[in-house]
């Protein structure tokens, strides 16, 4: 491995994928985590293994029930789920399992049992069989103290459900090979899942939040019921901790875990004694509320807030995880709203430092902020900077939306670029997207939602959300778009805007706004025509019908540049493009170009109708842009095209499906 980088799929691992696993512990978590790889990996040798045959079988079966559930929603093919439930060997016997490249532990949370079985497996695997184990809160150090070769080892904590959970935590302790840690993080990202890297703590990073989020909740129950804790805590999350907890049959696992914490970090840390007397809450489900005193009600806010906050400072002054790891699992994993750094910043410093100062005074002990307010948050937050060679490269990093652009995530990508374009020691910037399925699926529609019917207010936001295309447009240091999945509506529109575009051959782009009833209104209308004229009838297709272009048919148009079999492949051949063009990057020309526009039916390539008003306003948005005399005139028209189109029924028609997560309808608009 090379050192590490911030994007796990930089690294060019040492091993292949596993081509067999076996997963120790057939019981509630293991046969998930068996799904999550088989899903991911169809062709992968799968072993499940337990002391109790009547586990086996029900694991087994419960292959078959997910992977039907699977084909009854269109979300698998058959052949899909033929793979995954083929080449599966249920067993009791350790030494079948002496071939598998990986041997991952998912048995009970007992230590003397645990180290028993690390013991077992590695009388019978190969001397580079990696080994994990799933443990939400033993430290590394406990469990394999007694390896032969603890260098193999490590932890990889998984969150329920983990076949459809992203969040998994990779331990780093002091005897794992830095190697492995790279390559877990490699396989996790290959494989769907978003690696979160943590030091070696009781707990580690994300259930010292969620264990004490729930501890405290059950620490308020002298002054609210449990349905009233769970009502307050819908503020902050989706689903409330007593909900959860019965969700999750959590009760024994606060208790262990927070038993765990006391002994190793002190007493504040102590379980509520109620965990031991009560097997499930009585409390409301997500969406439900009951009413709540306000003074009960503010005291819950802040006890909650302050010891979210307490939790969160005490791991990012101790470094038991990354500032921005921290928001994005809390986002992922445990169902926060919004990460607790981020719920700091934006409650800001005296509604925060409130909540801490009530924690600290009703709960003394639990850990305080050691520096100013600040300091937490002065990080990126939504993307990734490495550097090889001279190159930076950024990768846009929200999984939860397919790396889809927001205000935030734009001014970073913004910043670092303006930070970097006058140093000489930097070549240039590569842009892609995280893990393998998107580069950029597009831009969050949420804010236009209220600009509906108001087309100088959506002609703006248009113009204000092109702020790093425009850059883009004046740099005179190459930018290069690496393809490493779909590039949807504004994320393709962002790579047009780039000086260059490489792609993985299996990527594809597509501009599916008229699908909405919107136009796409910071370029797609303008620069195709400018830049690849001879494509024109392509863009026409996909502007007006939503037509899906593959990467190798845009690699024929000359749209990209160079196709990749992989992502370390992707990323060298963009850093090689930023290299040719060092020193050559021609902005996208004044001079008005010629577009021929035929007549088409309001259907998109898919068969759906769409709005013609819709269509009619892109027809006649790319005629004015192609005649304008300068760029920024034809970018100008795009905008106001955008702000009509704010206006039309087939719009509000259109984001009001989209909301609701139904097709929309325009046989009823224009």
């Amino acid at each position: 491995m090379t050192t590490p980088f911030a994007n796990p799929l930089l690294a060019t691992p040492t091993r292949a994928m596993p081509r067999a696993v076996a997963v120790i512990g057939a019981g509630t978590i293991g046969p998930d985590i068996g799904y999550y790889l088989k899903s991911a990996l169809p062709g992968l040798k799968l072993y499940l293994v337990d002391v109790s045959q009547k586990a086996v079988d029900s694991a087994l079966l419960r292959f078959q029930d997910y992977s039907k559930k699977a084909v009854a929603k269109g979300k698998m093919s058959e052949a899909d789920a033929a793979a995954v439930t083929s080449n599966l060997v249920g067993t009791l016997d350790y030494a079948d399992i002496a071939e598998c490249d990986w041997v991952l532990e998912a048995a009970t949370e007992n230590l003397a049992l645990k180290r028993k079985i690390f013991a077992q497996i590695e009388a019978v695997v190969r001397p580079d069989a990696l080994i994990t184990s799933n443990t939400s809160s033993l430290p590394a150090a406990q469990i394999f103290s007694a390896l032969q070769r603890p260098q193999r080892a490590t932890v990889t904590h998984f969150f329920a459900p983990a076949w459809r959970n992203p969040a998994v935590e990779v331990i780093r302790w002091n005897k794992t090979d830095p190697a492995v840690i790279e390559y877990l993080r490699w396989v996790f990202c290959m494989t769907g899942k978003v690696p979160l890297v943590t030091a070696d703590v009781a707990c580690f990073m994300l259930d010292r939040i969620f264990d004490n989020w729930c501890n405290e909740s059950a620490m308020l129950l002298d002054r609210a019921t449990a349905a009233e804790v769970d009502s307050v805590a819908a503020e902050f999350v989706h689903a409330g901790p007593f909900f959860v907890l019965n969700l999750a049959r959590g009760n024994p696992i606060i208790t262990e875990t927070n038993t765990l914490q006391a002994e190793m970090e002190g007493e504040h840390y102590r379980p509520a004694s109620v965990f031991r007397s009560v097997d499930t809450w009585v409390t409301v489900p997500p969406g439900k509320r009951v009413p709540v005193a306000e003074a009960a009600a503010q005291a819950v806010r802040e006890r909650l807030l302050g010891i979210l906050f307490s939790q969160s400072v005490d791991i990012v002054d101790r470094k038991i995880g990354d500032s921005a790891d921290l928001d994005l699992g809390c986002r992922l994993a445990l169902g926060f709203k919004n990460g607790p750094l981020d719920l700091m910043r934006d409650l800001g410093e005296p509604t925060s430092g409130r909540a801490l100062m009530r924690l600290r005074d009703e709960r003394p002990g639990m850990p305080m902020p050691k520096r100013a307010f600040d300091a937490y948050q002065g990080f990126l937050r939504h993307i990734l900077v490495d550097d090889i060679d001279s190159v930076k490269v950024i990768t846009l990093r929200r999984p939860e939306a397919l790396n889809a652009l927001h205000d935030e995530m734009t001014d970073e990508i913004l910043s670092v670029i303006r930070r970097h374009e006058k140093d000489p020691k930097v070549t240039g910037f590569v842009l892609v997207g995280y893990g393998t399925r998107a580069f950029c699926a597009g831009a969050d529609i949420g804010r236009f939602v209220d600009l509906l019917g108001d087309a100088p207010a959506s002609a703006k936001y248009a113009r204000d959300c092109s702020r790093l295309l425009v850059h883009l447009d004046q740099m005179q240091k190459p930018v290069v778009a690496a393809l490493n999945g779909m590039a949807l509506g504004g994320g393709l529109e962002l790579a047009m805007r780039c000086h260059g575009i490489v792609a993985l051959k299996r990527a594809w782009l597509q501009l599916p706004e008229v699908t909405l009833g919107i136009v796409p209104g910071i370029g797609a209308m303008v620069v195709p025509y400018r830049r690849w004229p001879h494509a024109a009838t392509t863009f026409n297709a996909m502007l007006r019908q939503a037509e899906r272009l593959k990467a190798s048919r845009a690699h024929e148009l000359g749209v990209v540049d160079g196709l990749a079999e992989d992502y370390s492949s992707l990323i060298r051949m963009a850093v090689a493009r930023v290299g040719k063009l060092s020193g050559k990057v021609t902005p996208i020309g004044d001079e008005p170009v010629a577009v021929a526009i035929d007549v088409i039916e309001a259907k998109a390539a898919n068969g759906q109708v769409l709005s013609r008003e819709c269509i009619d306003i892109i027809e006649q948005a790319i005629r004015e842009a192609a005649a304008a005399l300068t760029f920024a005139a034809a970018l100008e028209t795009g905008y106001t095209a955008f702000g009509q189109s704010a206006c039309t029924e087939g719009a509000r028609e259109g984001i009001t499906a989209f909301k609701e997560k139904r097709p929309p309808d325009f046989s009823r608009t224009k």
